[in-house]
């Protein structure tokens, strides 16, 4: 009897209390997942009328969704009566541990983001970044993807292409064809002038400038042309050389 009176009776006592408690955080919990869920889709809304890559959208909303969600589960269970400062003080310790040990992906994430916010390259552009040329395949949260002129897949941390100086060869639309041609000293240079003319105005992908797509074609096909054509006229392009000239001095 003494044990009832002490120590299950003040339980008894408060069950209703405790029943409330328990009801009340199940609603907060039932209504605060709700809540997330419409903020999750109010901001994807947003973010796609304001043009925000998929990719971005998808990974910023999910994240937003967990963040609210883990607030509504501390205040529930706050509701219950337990005491929630120890436990948000563990899950920042938690999370700090994290972030230091996912520290460089973390900053790849940053990169990724910036790069899909701002967009200094695109898929399909031909670039150069992080020692590396190719044309960008992907560009994802964490990586970018990059296919050489060889045919080998490249995939680099989001961190070195932003971290490294870009070079966009297809951003602006059109590029200058530059084209080293070499004739013999003894060959008339008007002729050679004026043949190397003629093949460039035979083409009509040439302007004085040409599209970025027609860069690698154009400038294959305009060496060969144009020594196909000097050589019709008997002008050849020379090896590189080196002309070494000896002079004696007559003993004195």
């Amino acid at each position: 009897m003494e044990y009832w009176e002490k120590i299950v009776a003040p339980y008894v006592a408060k069950a209703p209390m405790y029943l409330e408690n328990l009801v009340v955080a199940l609603v907060i919990l039932f209504v605060g997942r709700l809540i997330a869920i419409g903020l999750k889709n109010l901001a994807i809304k947003v973010m796609r009328r304001s043009h925000v890559d998929e990719t971005l959208i998808g990974f910023g909303s999910s994240l937003g969704y967990f963040g609210f969600l883990a607030l509504v589960i501390v205040a529930a269970i706050n509701k219950l009566g337990v005491e929630t400062t120890s436990f948000v003080a563990i899950l920042g310790a938690a999370g700090l541990a994290i972030g230091l040990a996912l520290q460089g992906s973390l900053s790849n994430f940053a990169a990724g983001a910036l790069m899909i916010m701002f967009k200094p390259i695109k898929v399909g552009n031909f670039i150069e970044g992080a020692g590396v040329a190719g044309e960008v395949l992907e560009i994802s949260i964490f990586t970018t993807v990059l296919k050489t002129a060889d045919g080998k897949k490249v995939i680099i941390p989001n961190s070195k292409i932003s971290g490294d100086n870009i070079i966009n060869y297809s951003a602006l639309g059109t590029r200058r064809v530059e084209l080293n041609i070499g004739i013999p000293y003894d060959s008339d240079i008007k002729v050679a002038k004026d043949l190397i003319l003629a093949v460039l105005k035979a083409d009509s992908r040439v302007r004085p400038w040409v599209q970025s797509t027609d860069f690698g074609p154009v400038t294959l096909d305009m060496n060969e042309r144009i020594k196909i054509e000097l050589e019709k006229n008997g002008i050849s392009i020379p090896f590189p050389q080196r002309e070494v000239r000896v002079v004696y001095e007559s003993p004195k």
